[in-house]
């Protein structure tokens, strides 16, 4: 379930961000300015773009770690509960 829950932000995640890099960038071809600034522009835009994926990717993989440690935990509880319980009912037996 975690893993499908880091699979949906991811979906959702990087469209969402390349969607926002490329209306930015043609904002910036169809304003009224000099070639020179509107390259520089796009730049710098790229290189902001770049950082918040890099960004955004780390946080992702942070997520999806958290995510399989909680899920181990609970297959591991889950594992010592089930012991737990048949050595009750083998014990009562």
């Amino acid at each position: 379930m975690k893993e499908e829950l880091v699979t949906k932000e991811r979906s959702v995640l990087v469209p969402f961000l390349v969607g926002g890099l490329v209306g930015a960038a043609l904002g910036l071809l169809f304003a009224p300015k000099a070639g020179r600034e509107v390259r520089k522009q796009i730049k710098d835009l790229a290189v902001d773009g770049k950082e918040k994926i890099v960004a955004g990717i780390g946080k992702s993989q942070e997520f999806y770690t958290e995510a399989v440690k909680a899920v181990n935990s609970a297959i591991d509880a889950g594992k010592q509960a089930f012991i737990h319980e048949r050595d009750k009912v083998e014990m009562a037996h």
